[in-house]
């Protein structure tokens, strides 16, 4: 084999590992650098309590639960009203892409929502060490 030859095969060999491996980056999940990731999209009432409207994205194989709490803002602290909603991790469906989910918020004793209160919604991962992540916050008038 001549020195031409081995250069071309060198070239040949190089160009195809760079074209496989620029296959291989396309290809990669997209939307792998934004999972994990909440969103509020509406809080209404929903009798006793609150839904919670929620766009989601989570990695695969996740093990976490989505979370929901909420407050009223308008009140005395004395005559503050809660809810909390939970989405189960077997709920969750978890591949990258966007998803909503509704949680619905049941209200602590004593508590009450009615049309007008201005509430403070938190969703939030939930992991079994009891970490939270990926908060996020929305204020809404019911």
């Amino acid at each position: 084999m001549t020195s031409s030859r081995l250069r071309r095969r060198v070239a040949g060999t190089a160009a195809t590992v760079l074209l496989i491996g620029a296959g291989a980056l396309a290809t990669a999940p997209a939307a792998a650098a934004k999972a994990n990731l909440l969103s509020i999209e509406k809080v209404s009432l929903r009798a006793p309590g609150l839904q919670v409207k929620v766009t989601y994205s989570c990695d695969v194989g996740m093990d976490h639960e989505l979370v929901a709490n909420a407050k009223t803002l308008n009140h005395s602290s004395h005559d503050q009203s809660i809810a909390a909603g939970t989405v189960k991790k077997d709920q969750l469906v978890c591949d990258y892409k966007d998803h909503v989910a509704s949680v619905n918020l049941r209200p602590a004793a004593g508590s009450h929502f009615e049309k007008g209160d201005t509430v403070e919604a938190t969703v939030f991962y939930f992991d079994n060490d009891g970490f939270r992540y990926a908060d996020n916050v929305a204020t809404a008038v019911l």
